[in-house]
């Protein structure tokens, strides 16, 4: 497993889910795990659902994302055999983002995710994401990532 969190190689990274650049975020790290990618997150009691013993669907979305799309990220420079953060930036953006929601997450502990490269295109990169809490697969997502110019992200 890499030693360096994907959204740490990216620079100027401030997305609430996992930039590193933004304080008040989640602050998500994803790594590398062979073919897939993993990542821990540890909620917070005021990540809590109306019943506080349970983590917010809205967090569960956002850490599925994320995860999803900086995985997308990190398999394009693999596949054009670049480290991540070189220059041109290579971004992703969120084109759509499915999540089946199979059983309350409890709040009081870890939060493991992984994710994994269902199709690749020049534009688009299909992935899939389970979420678990303990052994129980608590939340699965489907995200499509959409390629998006340097100047998205440099203007």
């Amino acid at each position: 497993m890499d030693k360096k969190a994907i959204q740490d190689q990216v620079p100027d990274n401030y997305c609430y889910g996992c930039g590193p650049a933004n304080e008040w975020g989640l602050h998500l790290k994803s790594f590398w795990d062979g073919d897939e990618t993993v990542a821990t997150f540890l909620p917070e009691l005021f990540h809590s659902a109306g019943p506080r013993q349970f983590l917010n669907g809205g967090i569960i979305a956002t850490v599925i994302d994320c995860h999803c799309v900086c995985t997308a990220v990190a398999d394009r420079y693999r596949r054009e055999k670049r480290e991540i953060g070189t220059q041109p930036d290579i971004w992703y953006v969120t084109g759509s983002l499915k999540v089946d929601y199979l059983r309350p997450v409890p709040i009081d502990q870890d939060v493991n995710l992984r994710a994994r490269i269902i199709e690749t295109g020049k534009k688009k990169t299909k992935l899939s994401c389970s979420l678990f809490s303990g052994n129980q697969e608590c939340a699965r997502g489907e995200v499509l990532a959409l390629h998006v110019p340097d100047s998205w992200r440099n203007p």
